[in-house]
Parts: structure tokens; sequence; C-alpha cells
């Protein structure tokens, strides 16, 4: 039984503690075999700031910290051991090491994740057995850096925080109408023209006001492959996404011919949706395709994010050759339009080995054979794909959009949509009551969503996201749920935060510099969301 004298975040399914403590002293060593030398690594870059120690590697079976590989062990299932002899961690995969070296971290004191050596501290670690393994195998955040961009170096941050929490995947939103942020070698105007724009909207709703500031960036793909290498050393994977066939007026002001009538000047310097859409010419599918190309070249997942939310069909209901073109191929409408065009694009995919994923919008109008869901309007896409044997990742608005306002409180910068609490997170589960469990092998797990229409700088990024990651990694990881004895686990937690320089949202509100008097906000009540949501997903409900 999980307590909070042990206070992991996640919660581990099986925590056995024993008397006694074990001093991690300037002698350890770290002994693994040779497939976790990465892993032995990491490990050392995590323990060797504070306390200074060299951790040197020695032969397996000789260290006071030993790494090694079961067989009979899951996939990220880990054991870790601490007693007099030392420490060992136990796991069926590499990443499941990391998973065990994270659970090492927090049986330490918090000063264990500051950044130069830290004088004075025992090093002490409870004699303890922590047994361990994932509920699902997709733990996951995706992180908006389109709306307003996020250099390497915070992505990075991002990831490191989310490793310590056991997530495992980063899904990367890197363009939309506000901004494209991967360079492409067949087409350079797309950062050139599209990568930056001349304002932006500050605050939210009828209220709001625009910045007067120009705002850009992107990722060379020396970056983009920095970043998925950092990632994958901390035992997370990055699913990038290029949106198509809505979302792309970025895309449009650098290469118009993609398009419908005349070319917007410039990226959308507004929030929300822009009416633009791709056309529906063959030689525009080839572009796009051409762009996966090169995102498939430096992102080894298997999944490729294609978008396809929000897509408005006016220009194409409006447009006589897109109108003849959907006659000639029997597409009666505009979702049998975005359904044909989805369906180039998954077969693309298939034949390069890779899989697309798209929001629960990809379902209206016939889902294409290879395509996983990201059921976001609550959890009907999720329902609907899974039942017609499709893969799913679960991230409903009403339960883990951390765009979302936290409070009723009158300080909460820029308040959108309704109040999502710490509780509220927690209490998500990613696996609909609804499906059978045939129909439930097909959820491969959940994931938070971080836009960041609102979100311009680090602080506020980590406003927005902690703790409420912490609950989020919780509800992905356990089957279990105990909200008291979490937050008495958090409580510990957040020294560890503390530590780690996240200025998170304090439990009584925010800090006076948190708040956003400049910016307004447009809040609405959850009754008055989820009656959107209703009626957004008329079209994917079963008749």
């Amino acid at each position: 039984m999980v307590t909070s004298d042990i206070a992991i975040i996640p919660a581990s399914r099986e925590v056995r503690a024993q008397p006694g403590t074990y001093e991690l002293t300037s002698s350890a060593t770290i002994a693994a075999p040779a497939e976790l030398a990465r892993q032995a690594a990491q490990l050392r870059r995590l323990l060797q700031p504070a306390t200074g120690f060299a951790l040197d590697s020695v032969a397996p079976g000789q260290g006071m910290i030993e790494l090694s590989l079961d067989g009979a062990f899951a996939d990220e299932q880990y054991e870790l051991t601490v007693d007099e002899s030392g420490v060992s961690v136990r796991a069926g995969s590499p990443r499941g090491i990391l998973w065990g070296a994270q659970s090492l971290l927090q049986l330490l004191p918090a000063a264990i994740h500051r950044r130069a050596i830290v004088d004075d501290v025992g090093w002490m670690l409870p004699h303890v057995v922590i047994a361990d393994a994932p509920r699902f195998g997709w733990r996951g955040l995706m992180l908006d850096v389109a709306r307003n961009f996020r250099p390497a170096r915070d992505v990075m941050r991002v990831i490191d925080v989310m490793a310590l929490h056991k997530l495992n995947t980063l899904h990367l939103h890197l363009t939309d109408d506000q901004g494209w942020r991967l360079h492409i070698d067949a087409f350079p105007l797309l950062t050139e023209r599209g990568g930056w724009r001349s304002d932006s909207q500050r605050g939210h709703g009828p209220n709001a006001t625009t910045t007067g500031r120009p705002h850009g960036g992107w990722y060379t793909k020396d970056d983009a492959r920095e970043i998925v290498a950092y990632a994958a050393e901390r035992g997370i994977t990055v699913v990038p996404e290029i949106e198509m066939p809505g979302h792309v007026q970025a895309a449009l002001a650098a290469y118009p011919e993609w398009g419908i009538g005349a070319a917007p000047a410039e990226p959308w310097a507004h929030w929300g949706i822009s009416t633009r859409v791709l056309n529906l010419e063959d030689a525009t599918v080839a572009a796009f395709c051409r762009i996966l190309d090169e995102v498939i070249e430096i992102f080894p997942s298997t999944f490729i994010g294609i978008g396809g939310d929000e897509a408005k069909k006016d220009e194409w209901q409006s447009d006589a050759r897109t109108q003849e073109l959907m006659r000639e191929r029997g597409l009666p409408d505009g979702e049998a339009a975005q359904s044909w065009f989805i369906s180039q694009i998954d077969a693309h995919l298939s034949r390069r080995g890779r899989r697309a994923y798209g929001w629960d919008e990809i379902l209206e109008g016939g889902l294409a054979p290879g395509a996983t869901v990201a059921s976001w309007r609550g959890s009907y896409g999720a329902i609907a794909a899974a039942r017609a044997g499709h893969d799913v990742v679960v991230c409903p608005d009403t339960e883990v959009y951390l765009d979302y306002r936290q409070s009723d409180h009158p300080g909460e910068p820029i308040p959108v949509g309704f109040p999502l609490g710490v509780d509220d997170v927690y209490a998500f589960d990613p696996l609909p009551a609804e499906l059978t469990p045939a129909q439930a092998e097909h959820v491969l797990g959940g994931q938070a969503n971080m836009w960041s229409e609102h979100i311009d700088s680090s602080r506020s990024l980590d406003y927005m996201l902690f703790p409420r990651l912490c609950a989020l990694a919780e509800a992905v990881w356990s089957a279990e749920k105990n909200l008291p004895d979490f937050h008495a686990r958090l409580d510990q937690h957040r020294r560890r935060l503390d530590a780690l320089g996240v200025e998170y949202r304090h439990p009584d509100g925010p800090a006076p510099w948190q708040s956003r008097p400049d910016a307004p906000g447009n809040p609405i009540t959850r009754e008055e969301r989820l009656a959107i949501q209703r009626a957004l997903v008329e079209n994917i409900l079963p008749t």
C-alpha cells in the first residue's frame, strides 16, 4: 500500500519499507551491463551535480548501485531495492531502468535536484523495496510551441520534469495558423515567412487587445534532433505534429498555391481558428507528404501527428475548383473531403512504416485505416474509435486541458474555460467505462494538453503545468486512486519542484506576479463547455 512516508510521484504499486538506512557516499559506484551504459550515464548526470560524487562505472556485480535487466519483467516494469549492501534497480527495459532511477532520486533529500554541490547534506536512503509498473503505455504531454514559441532549452527543461514524473511521450505541436516552427529544406519559406508574425493577441474574449510586438522563432533540424536525442536519453518519445488540412494560415502565408484564393499576408496574429484550409489538389497533398518525409528523418517515433482538427469547410464549399475535384472523387461533402485528404496522408505514412496520429475530427467522414485518434472533445472520440478497432489516446478538454483556469480566484492569469484544479486532473481516467474489455485494448493511454496562446514565458508555463502535471502523471500511471494520500505526498513533492526551480501554483492561489491584470479572460462554466462539446461531436456519435 502506498503511504506518504515514501513520497513517490507517481505512486508506486507496491512499497515495502524496512528498518534502516543506506548512505550514498563519495565511494559510491554504478555498475551496469554494456546495454545499460546510457542509462548508467543518465543516473550519474542526475546524482553528480548536488553530491559532487564521481560515481565511477565498475563491472556488474561490483557496484554500490547495480542496474540490470530482467526478462521476466514487463517493458517499463522495475524493482528498486535499497538495503545494507546498496541499491539495485532491475527492469524489463532500459526505459524501466530510468523510471527506477527517478524513484531512487525521490528517496533522497530534495536537494539532490540542485545543480551545484550541496554541502552538509547526508544522502540517506531508506531501506525499501519498490515494485512498480505503469497502467498505460502512453503517458504524455502535448506542448504547443506554434502559438507562442518555446526555444529548445525550454523544451528540454519540460522534458526533464516530465522524466521526473515518468511521463514517456512529448507530443510537440509544431505548426498552426499562428506560426510554423520546424525548418523544412524543400520549403524554406515555411519558417522564413511562416515562422513569425507582426503582432499577437493579448488576452481572451471580446475585450482582448494586441501586444504590438512581433513574435517568432523556429527549430533548425539540428535543434529538433537535439530535442529528440535529449528526450530519448530520459525515456521520452517525441511525437511531432504538422497540422492539416486546417490550422494552416502560417503555411499559406509562405506557399499560397496550397490554399484557396488570395494569400494571407502573414501568420494569424489572433487566437482561435482561421477559416483557411489547404486545397485538395494532388500537388498540395504531395507537398505535405514531402514535408512529412523530412519530419520522419528527424523524429523516429512510430506516430506522426497530422492534426485534422477544426478544419473549416467554408472555402471548399464556395470554391468552384474544389467542388469539381470533389465531384470527380465522389466526395459528397466537406467531411468526406477531409476524410479523403487524411486517407492520402495516412497511406503515405503507412508506406514509410509510420502511423498517423490525429485529433478526433479525423473520425468525421470515416477514419483512415491506420490512423490513431487523440480524443479531445470528451471521451466520445475514444469510444467511437475503439469500437471501430482503432487505437486511441484520451485527452479530454474537460479533464486535462492545462490551459484552462485553475480556480475561480480573481487573480488567475487570463482565465479561459472552467476551473480545472489538481483534484480534477487527478480524477482523470483514460479508460472510458463504456468500452468492453476487447475495445479497451485500443486505449493506449492518456495525455494532458498545454495550449500556449496565453503562455508567453517559461514562468507562466510552470504555473499552468504544476502541480496539475503531477496529478496527470499519477492518473495515467496508477490504477488505484487515494486523493488524501496524493496530497500528502504532493506536499513533500513541492520541495523537489522548489529545488528544480519550478514556479508552480501554490495551493492558496496565484502569487501577485503570476496574475495578468493587463490581459482579460473569458471564462465559462463546465456546463456551458459540456453543451458546446456535445454539439461538436454529433457527427461521430453512434446512430
